[in-house]
């Protein structure tokens, strides 16, 4: 038996009588007769065997079957389909394991795509969509940024509670599929939105911020955390002043708040040794704001290393691009270019400020003899 096309030229209750025998054939339990309460009762039944094409038909057969309940669900008003869009996308998520995980995801990213921009329906489905996503492993191709994800839902915003559900799924789905960086700005969107009414609300929100931000071995920069209204209520804890060390203190620093506090540590699901690892090279970050030029041994002596370590160590710093140097293993000595600020206030603000003086400075200067030379030039 052929499978129901999808957006073809016949009416609605004749692509439900369609899918109805379709779903008949391959062992669904559900008649090929058409339900006398009309087109919405014979969704609904449609909807909830839909899963027995998933046993047998083939990935191409069983995409065009779901497609086709999407093509009626898009054409059914408002208010009569949204219970019926939710049963499906609720059916569907169930359903993203193994090889249907990519079919369910596009099925779900066509409904939503196929849906007016103005409906409400929309934060719903994409909900749906980012857990199939998560299942699929394909994240990338339905979220790219925060800026994307607030053009999707543009001529209709979910309210402030919707996007902070959404925002926390997403969080937790990129992490899973070790998009980091993203996860890191999503959470950074989740804080901004409280404000200092209820920012106090946000503490669950705020310490999981936190612990992921520690744990991300490619996240270095987190002054800014400090600043945001649900992690200053934090402090006083000892997630904040944990966050506190790693973004101004130096390794000793740490160790000594281990000694004090390694089942608080170790609760907050952070690795000793990787939080070990970070501090080393956030403390060597600070090293080279001040020092341009740096002893194997003062390294070794800052950072606790064994003599043997110290080069290894320089290496993977240099990995990371934070911080720009040259090492001379016969000096045994490391000469700093640059490197990445671990906080920006006041002081690394004015640091900019003279640096762009000194440019605008140069160039006019430029400028001016480049102006002398043309000059002398035209009177030759």
């Amino acid at each position: 038996m052929s499978v129901p096309v999808v957006f073809i030229d016949i009416t609605l209750e004749e692509q439900a009588q369609e899918l109805r025998s379709y779903l008949n054939h391959v062992g669904a339990e559900i008649s090929e007769e058409m339900s006398p309460k009309g087109i919405e009762d014979d969704l609904h039944k449609i909807i909830g065997v839909c899963d027995a094409c998933f046993k047998d038909s083939s990935d191409a057969d069983v995409e065009k079957t779901l497609n086709s309940i999407v093509s009626i669900l898009i054409q059914l008003p408002n208010d009569r389909s949204e219970s019926l869009i939710l049963a499906f996308c609720e059916k569907l998520t169930k359903a993203a394991t193994g090889k249907l995980s990519a079919i369910t995801l596009k099925v779900m990213w066509l409904l939503f795509q196929s849906l007016d921009e103005t409906s409400p329906m929309r934060y719903h489905v994409y909900c749906h969509v980012i857990q199939a996503a998560k299942h699929a492993e394909q994240i990338k191709s339905v979220f790219h940024d925060v800026d994307q994800l607030k053009a999707l839902f543009a001529a209709c915003p979910p309210n402030n509670e919707q996007m902070q559900k959404l925002l926390r799924l997403l969080h937790d789905v990129l992490l899973t599929c070790n998009q980091s960086e993203q996860a890191a700005k999503v959470m950074m969107e989740l804080l901004g939105t409280y404000t200092s009414e209820n920012a106090s609300q946000a503490r669950e929100d705020a310490q999981r911020c936190i612990q992921a931000a520690l744990a991300d071995p490619n996240t270095f920069l987190l002054d800014p955390l400090l600043a945001l209204k649900p992690v200053r209520f934090l402090q006083g804890q000892l997630i904040h002043d944990l966050l506190s060390i790693f973004v101004s203190e130096k390794l000793p620093s740490y160790l000594k708040f281990y000694q004090d506090h390694k089942e608080f540590v170790q609760s907050q699901g952070l690795n000793h040794e990787q939080n070990v690892k970070k501090m080393r090279l956030l403390t060597f970050m600070q090293l080279a704001e001040s020092s341009s030029e740096m002893n194997f041994s003062k390294i070794q002596q800052e950072l606790q290393l064994e003599e043997g370590e110290v080069e290894s160590f320089v290496i993977d710093v240099l990995k990371t691009k934070l911080v720009r140097a040259r090492m001379d293993q016969s000096s045994k000595k490391v000469y700093v270019s640059s490197t990445m600020h671990r906080t920006f206030g006041r002081q690394q603000w004015q640091q900019l400020n003279d640096l762009l003086v000194s440019w605008k400075s140069n160039l006019l200067s430029i400028q001016d003899n480049m102006k002398e030379v043309v000059e002398a030039q035209t009177t030759q």
